[in-house]
Parts: C-alpha cells; structure tokens; sequence
C-alpha cells in the first residue's frame, strides 16, 4: 500500500483497486463461486457510464470488482470507512457518499462527477438499500443515479446481479453457498434527448428493462 503513495491519491486509488479486484478472485475460489458475465447486447468499454444494479445480498460488493474491463468506481456509505485498516483500502476504492449534512451530499455529488470527467465509470445500486423480499425483483429507485446521467449526459448501463441473493441471503451473513455468480450485461440505455423534467421516464425506462430481466432469469410471483 505505502509503496504507491508517493504517486499521488488517483494512482493510489486506481492500485487499491486492483488489490480489491484480485482479493475478490481470491475469495471467489476459495468460496467456490464462479464469475461469469453475459452480454444481451455490445457494451463500449472505452467510455465512461453510470452502472446501475439490482441489490440483495452482501454478496453484491465484492462482484462489482469484478467487472475489470473499464475504470470503475461503485458509490459507497462514508460511515464504512471509519473501520480500522478496511476503512483505509476502502476510501482509495469508492466514491464515498455523506449523507450527514447538505453540503457534505454535495460535495460527494462533485466526487462522482470528478470521476466521470476522468473516464471513470461509477456504480450506484439505485435502490438505494438492499431489496429485502423475494416476491419481486427490485425495490422502486430513487432519482439520483439518473439525474446524474441526464446532467453528464453519460450513457446508464444496466446490469444484473442474478445469483447474489442464492450465494448469500439478504438475512444472514452466515448463508454463504457455493455456485454460480451470473452478471448481465443489459442494454445501454442512452440519456441524450433526457431533460430533467424527464427523469421519472428515464427512471422507469431503466426499472422495466431490469425488472424484466430478472424475471427471465429467476422465478418470481407474476406482477
């Protein structure tokens, strides 16, 4: 870690990363969990996007790691980095959201467009916590994610976390299992022709094209 402090906070961020990435691989053999991603249509790698995924589990963090084939960057809980020696690794690896006060929400605004005016894609779970029922895929989502797109105009990438919630349950951090950890890649969901009186659209745009798909890939209550 100290050895690329000398390079500065961004190259720092981009190693810590890295670290993170092959830590997850680690994890995932040992837990014999096995990665895979699908892609139901192109993605362009060399631009950045906002990703936007379904979230149930604990198992969701350390996939989104996994997706090495662009800069990335998920938006995460301030409170998490106060813990001893992880709070360190993971201020260098997220954009950290405050919600404490108004000028520290906006300062974490500024953060993910700093890392979108780099080429960074960042990840938000739009739910904004974890979508604690197994009777429908996804919780309703809160605006942020897609304001952000429409001010940046950054293209919103949706994808798929299918077998989070098999390998742990949102109920128990003990209920880890072995098997298969499937990410898909949706449709880019371009926002250019979005204004921000338009965002309920966008949002429900994003939500039936997701909702949908986790209904081909797992069995829920019809809607």
């Amino acid at each position: 870690m100290f050895l690329v402090l000398p390079f500065g906070k961004e190259k720092l961020s981009e190693h810590v990363y890295t670290i993170c990435r092959y830590w997850g691989k680690i994890l995932y053999f040992f837990m014999g969990i096995r990665h895979s991603e699908i892609f139901e249509a192109p993605h362009d790698f060399n631009s950045p996007h906002i990703f936007v995924g379904n979230h149930n589990s604990y198992m969701d963090i350390p996939t989104i790691v996994q997706l090495k084939h662009q800069p990335i960057r998920p938006l995460a809980k301030f409170e998490s980095s106060k813990i001893p020696i992880f709070g360190l690794i993971y201020r260098n690896a997220v954009v950290m959201v405050d919600r404490s006060d108004p000028e520290k929400r906006a300062q974490s605004l500024r953060n993910l467009k700093a890392a979108l005016e780099k080429q960074i894609s960042i990840f938000i779970f739009p739910e904004g916590t974890f979508s604690m029922t197994e009777d429908y895929p996804l919780k309703s989502f809160y605006n942020g994610a897609f304001k952000l797109a429409i001010e940046m105009n950054i293209p919103i990438q949706p994808i798929l976390l299918v077998d989070s919630i098999d390998r742990m349950h949102f109920s128990s951090a003990f209920s880890l299992t072995p098997g298969k950890h499937r990410v898909v890649y949706l449709e880019t969901v371009p926002v250019s022709g979005y204004t921000l009186d338009q965002i309920d659209a966008l949002k429900d745009r994003v939500f039936n094209q997701m909702d949908e798909g986790m209904r081909r890939y797992r069995k829920y209550p019809k809607s």
